[in-house]
């Protein structure tokens, strides 16, 4: 039988969060809740094993900044900047209210999915992800657009084989791409950024085939 897998779009307190979970390439759930405890435990009940999150693992420390951020922007794909705790807690008007609220989740999902701090390993767990850097890894990083969102994002999950049609909303369609992140990290085809300190941040590592790039694996 199949492993599952999950995808979890992250918002703010009122926004709340969209869950998707994946069998291979079929949606088998895609529940909303504001409480993440309600998404917990559906992925428990369908015995998930690799959840993406949408959302920062850790929090940079001091003025360094994280890894993984690094490196991205490197490759031209462009990130927030995790601040440290202190900040996040300090920010004015909500603006890293999601941000808190995803370490919420990280915190709530540890005891059964594990962060992963290895590159690569085979054993449940949950890693950040997120559909930007997505999409970037997909189409590459000059088609990625952020106008074209919505359309493109909805593209790349019917071109990996799944149906779109329950998926009504932007965060319906992020949540969809985590969780076929996870698919393709089970699978082997994904690369990680950054190192366990500051948090890895996952994605797949080759382009879709008829964006006129090869399908092999991007260099790690």
């Amino acid at each position: 039988m199949a492993n599952l897998v999950a995808g979890i779009d992250v918002g703010d307190l009122n926004k709340g969060f969209h869950l998707v979970i994946l069998r291979e390439r079929e949606i088998v759930c895609a529940p909303r809740s504001k409480d993440a405890a309600d998404l917990l435990s559906v992925c428990i009940e369908h015995d998930v094993r690799l959840v993406g999150i949408d959302a920062p693992c850790q929090w940079s420390v001091g003025t360094a900044g994280r890894k993984a951020e690094k490196e991205m922007m490197k490759q031209r794909i462009f990130c927030f900047s995790t601040p440290t705790e202190e900040k996040a807690q300090l920010g004015r008007d909500g603006f890293y209210g999601w941000m808190l609220n995803g370490r919420r989740v990280f915190d709530l999902f540890a005891p059964h999915y594990p962060l992963m701090v290895e590159a690569y390993t085979d054993k449940p767990h949950m890693f950040e992800t997120f559909p930007h850097a997505i999409t970037c890894a997909l189409l590459g990083t000059d088609t990625a657009s952020a106008k074209k969102k919505r359309a493109q994002r909805r593209d790349i999950l019917e071109r990996s084989g799944i149906d779109t049609s329950s998926l009504r909303s932007i965060d319906d369609l992020d949540a969809a791409l985590c969780a076929l992140t996870a698919q393709l990290h089970l699978e082997g085809r994904s690369r990680a950024y950054g190192d366990a300190e500051g948090g890895y941040i996952v994605v797949p590592n080759f382009r879709l085939p008829d964006t006129g790039a090869s399908n092999r694996p991007l260099v790690r």
